[in-house]
């Protein structure tokens, strides 16, 4: 079975030797995404809101990028600074799945790059 690489300028490009996402058997393995802006590279320096929304976007971004949807997410995993920030953050990333949401599990870490206050990742069928 082959893998594939998917990039898109539509998401923030890898700020280390990783790829955006890869593909292998119909899996779809998107790396963490932190809240930068595409066009840019600046990060969001709004509340943990901003930045789960723009997380999400680049997340969507990418996983478009690949050919599938937020839909077919099947295991997320969220990075926080400050658990005090979940419910806030619960509340954007909920937004963005319609019916049944996927498998997640989410940490309190002591620090992110670039000082962001959350990161998340997914795996996602094509």
């Amino acid at each position: 079975m082959s893998v594939t690489t998917v990039a898109t300028k539509n998401a923030p490009a890898a700020i280390g030797p990783y790829s955006q996402a890869k593909v292998h058997g119909g899996v779809l393995y998107v790396s963490g995404q932190l809240p930068m802006c595409p066009e840019t590279g600046e990060m969001e320096q709004g509340d943990i809101k901003a930045q789960t929304r723009l997380v999400m976007n680049n997340l969507k971004a990418i996983i478009e990028a690949a050919g599938s949807s937020l839909e077919n997410v099947l295991k997320a995993t969220i990075l926080l600074t400050d658990m005090a920030d979940f419910a806030a953050m619960n509340e954007v990333y909920g937004s963005y799945f319609s019916g049944s949401p996927p498998a997640r599990i989410c940490y309190q870490v002591c620090a992110l790059p670039r000082g962001a206050a959350v990161e998340i990742d997914a795996v996602c069928v094509e």
